[in-house]
């Protein structure tokens, strides 16, 4: 799962919620000299990587890749299931809407700003300023998100034109994602509560 995902898999505390996003910003980061709470949701989003990573559906849904999208399918996969959740917001979501979400995310991240991983710090106004988790409820929401990962990576990658991929396997991408969440879910919960 991607961003929009582990914002949603949190509790509503926002140092945690901060912290599982910002799992995937922290490398080359002493993990342990963030914030205590920070450090609970980074571990969170650890979990939830691990889980979704090794998961039957996950690795199943993987398969539908064809060359040379194969090597990214994870990647894009997590960005895919993304595009599902917001698509689908009103079902999967906290019971806001997923723009107000996103505004209390981003209000959140701001007044924490000098606690964010300092990759995180840089990403955070660009985030905002593009609406990218809103823009993941559409395909083409979705295609620039992804081409932009692209022009961010150390070398080029079948990221750019890996949407094809989506519109290709459209509704098997869906099932997946709709077997996936709700165990996804129970998985979280039961984190939380430990």
């Amino acid at each position: 799962m991607n961003w929009l995902a582990h914002l949603r898999l949190s509790p509503e505390q926002p140092l945690l919620r901060i912290g599982n996003l910002a799992g995937d910003f922290v490398r080359g980061v002493d993990v342990s000299a963030l914030h205590p709470e920070i450090q609970r949701g980074v571990a969170l989003h650890r979990a939830i990587d691990n889980f979704v990573d090794t998961h039957a559906v996950f690795r199943r849904a993987r398969t539908r890749f064809a060359e040379p999208f194969q090597r990214y399918g994870g990647v894009a996969l997590d960005v895919f299931f993304d595009h599902y959740l917001a698509r689908d917001w009103r079902r999967h979501g906290d019971g806001s809407e997923l723009t107000q979400f996103v505004a209390d995310v981003h209000a959140a991240m701001q007044q924490h700003r000098d606690l964010l991983p300092p990759e995180l710090q840089r990403l955070h106004d660009r985030m905002a300023e593009n609406s990218w988790l809103t823009m993941y409820g559409t395909v083409d929401g979705i295609e620039r998100v992804l081409r932009a990962m692209a022009r961010r990576g150390r070398r080029s990658s079948s990221l750019a034109t890996i949407t094809d991929e989506l519109r290709r396997n459209y509704d098997a991408f869906e099932s997946d994602f709709e077997e996936l969440w709700p165990e996804l879910l129970s998985f979280a919960a039961h984190r939380h509560a430990t």
